[in-house]
């Protein structure tokens, strides 16, 4: 395994027990953002428009409301959300740490002005911030920057509330190990019920990523202003990395790429393709017959994943007569639920001066001036970002240092 490349036991955190009498210093708790979805079919609905804002025709919206109906009207979200909550607070735990961690949702209770008041009522002070987004784009981080600053704003607490924020984690050990190990087990289970040997498994399987289309403006203004497209380009490295893992253990890499669901809004503006129905067709006209569908772009198994993949790609690859294997989201996985609480152990190093692990794959604090710009409405406020030509003089700083 190459040099960037980590075993699985390495993020692991320390000995149960183990305990830094600062905890979390300078953090009174842990602020974990999500998306949001309803739990009841009434909520269906109003959810459906709070999301889409009047940019997606009604008929669309009807259509999509029937995955939740069939589900009875129940996101998995919610419960993913609370899954991770109670996972994270056993890993503090574990390290001797008891920091709260409060959340909130940008669309549906409790929301994000729900999760700033009620840090208020508790007298606290600075928070970190964990959203439940791999990879940066506006929809994915920038927009929850906006709600976060916006909610300050609300709710009075821009002058007792401080938000730090863990950046987009889609390039640390935290996701990429436990990514990668999930993808060596389907990988595995789906030759041995086809009696494929490890030898052929490169040769015979096709790793098909997938993630949440965006359309092509958004991916472009991802990330930094001087490193566009940060989306695709941040995900197409993680999909090489677990390759690369993959290779390790089972001896060549084998065939991947990288492909798309959820695609909304007007047929005439561009997304991000190809589709993945559409891939596994294309994949199916090759010849391909084994297929492992890897969700890169998803934290948990929420409607896009649970519907897109497990139902419709599921049911196109049955129809075009391909073996086909969902690998798990990282949800609360053990390896990565330590890898995050990895990052916010080592933020909270940074930030009081002590020495970080350099385990965890550090990320920088703040974002970019102008990171995954807001290209319909330029200008809105956003936490945890350097202000113009801040990001030039720390360089200078450090370079000078």
């Amino acid at each position: 395994m190459n040099d960037a490349m980590q075993t699985d036991a390495s993020i692991a955190g320390p000995p149960t027990g183990a305990r830094d009498a600062r905890g979390l210093d300078p953090y009174d708790a842990i602020l974990l953002i999500s998306f949001g979805g309803p739990e009841r079919p009434e909520d269906v609905m109003p959810f459906m428009h709070r999301v889409t804002g009047g940019r997606v025709p009604q008929e669309r919206l009807v259509e999509v409301a029937q995955h939740y109906y069939a589900r009875d009207g129940r996101s998995p979200i919610n419960d993913e959300s609370r899954a991770l909550v109670a996972a994270m607070s056993a890993e503090l735990g574990r390290r001797g740490v008891d920091t709260p961690i409060i959340w909130g949702n940008r669309h549906f209770a409790p929301y994000v002005t729900d999760a700033l008041a009620e840090a208020g009522d508790r007298g606290l002070h600075r928070l970190l911030v964990v959203v439940t987004s791999a990879f940066s784009s506006y929809s994915g981080c920038r927009v929850y920057r906006e709600e976060l600053a916006a909610g300050l704003a609300e709710t009075g607490l821009a002058d007792r509330l401080e938000l730090d924020l863990i950046r987009p984690f889609g390039s640390t050990p935290a996701f990429r190990v436990p990514m990668a190990r999930l993808t060596r087990e389907a990988v595995q289970a789906l030759a041995q019920e086809h009696g494929i040997g490890t030898e052929r498994i490169a040769q015979e399987i096709l790793i098909m990523f997938v993630t949440h289309s965006i359309p092509d403006s958004m991916a472009h203004a991802s990330g930094p202003p001087d490193e566009p497209n940060g989306y695709v380009t941040g995900q197409l490295a993680a999909c090489a990395w677990v390759v690369q893992d993959l290779a390790e253990h089972f001896g060549a890499a084998p065939a991947w790429e990288l492909t798309y669901c959820s695609r909304s809004g007007s047929p005439k503006d561009p997304w991000l393709e190809p589709d993945v129905s559409d891939a596994l067709a294309q994949a199916a006209a090759r010849g391909v017959r084994q297929v492992v569908v890897v969700p890169i772009g998803f934290v948990s198994d929420h409607m896009e994943v649970v519907y897109d993949l497990d139902e419709e790609a599921a049911q196109t690859a049955a129809e075009l007569g391909l073996n086909f294997a969902r690998v798990s989201t990282v949800r609360d996985d053990v390896q990565f639920v330590s890898g995050l609480v990895d990052l916010v152990f080592d933020r909270a190093a940074q930030e009081s001066g002590r020495q970080p692990s350099r385990r965890s794959g550090q990320l920088s604090s703040r974002c970019p001036a102008g990171c995954c710009a807001n290209a319909a409405r330029p200008g809105i406020p956003a936490i945890a970002e350097e202000s113009p030509g801040q990001g030039e003089r720390a360089s200078a700083e450090r370079l000078q240092g």
